[in-house]
């Protein structure tokens, strides 16, 4: 660990994110074993998904670089007591495939909706994290009438959400980086072909410099009911975030004007990772706005 935070140091901008990299895999809880599990064939590619109990059901979508264990481990046990918890590791991510085709936003999106096609899921309630709420947003605009609630943990629909040190986090950051990482070692755990590891960085990489914006006033078209939950320290632009919660229609003076149906919370003392890991505290808000 001393070695690679040393080289981390030849930029002092890539520190603070190659120490959540490291600090990522702390999370880990009781792991439930799935109902089913398979790889969904979604445009041109194979995507792995498990799916645990029974119920109304809730797709989660995990962030760069994950799996769903290292995601979801926490929350899939409650969850699944009273819903169908259907968790996708996107293109390249854990069990699914390593692909040379372009990774996006819209596409990324398009294979969710490709899953729940797959898995005979006419609607269900999206939750995501990090990337994994970007590609929730997307898929509420694109996918509309697939969708009953969207859940998106600190995360933005676009690139300008993010404050500036994390937009450029990714700049210089090499493959060699993430060397004898627990992120290393979980990808080769579950990986179908560890030895595409430093292409998936490369292409990972590349989507990460690459801006993004699902549009203001698409997401001002959003009918579902959003949860938005973030820390307070955890990278978003506050003021972006606030302007997300108007164009959802949150904002207002509740005593003055009907509660809206999109609830906005933002958790203090937290940061990006640090968020993930309170899991009551995000259960809690899930199963108010959820039920």
């Amino acid at each position: 660990m001393k070695k690679i935070i040393n080289r981390m140091k030849m930029s002092k901008k890539i520190l603070p994110i190659a120490l959540l990299l490291f600090t990522v895999f702390q999370v880990n809880g009781q792991k439930t074993k799935p109902t089913e599990s398979g790889y969904a064939p979604v445009n041109g590619i194979k995507v792995y998904y498990e799916v645990y109990g029974q119920g109304m059901p809730i797709v989660l979508l995990h962030g760069a670089f994950y799996t769903i264990d290292m995601n979801w481990s926490q929350l899939i046990p409650e969850l699944s007591k009273h819903r169908k918890v259907i968790a996708i590791e996107m293109q390249g991510h854990g069990h699914s495939p390593y692909s040379d085709r372009a990774l996006s936003i819209t596409t990324l999106a398009s294979d969710v909706e490709k899953v729940m096609d797959y898995l005979k899921i006419d609607s269900a309630d999206v939750a995501g994290y990090s990337m994994g709420g970007s590609i929730a947003y997307q898929f509420a605009v694109q996918s509309p009438k697939r969708l009953r609630k969207l859940v998106i943990i600190s995360s933005t629909y676009k690139t300008d959400g993010w404050l500036p040190i994390v937009n450029t986090a990714f700049e210089d950051f090499k493959p060699e980086f993430f060397d004898n990482t627990p992120l290393k070692t979980g990808y080769d755990a579950v990986a179908p072909d560890t030895t595409k590891w430093t292409k998936f960085l490369k292409r990972m990489f590349d989507f990460a410099k690459v801006p993004f914006n699902c549009g203001d006033s698409n997401i001002a078209k959003i009918t579902s009911p959003v949860l938005i939950i973030s820390g307070d320290n955890d990278g978003l632009d506050k003021v972006e975030l606030m302007k997300t919660y108007q164009l959802l229609g949150g904002g207002v003076a509740a005593d003055l004007k009907p509660m809206p149906k999109s609830h906005l919370a933002i958790v203090p003392s937290q940061g990006h990772v640090s968020l993930m890991m309170q899991t009551e505290t995000i259960l809690s808000y899930l199963k108010e706005f959820l039920n």
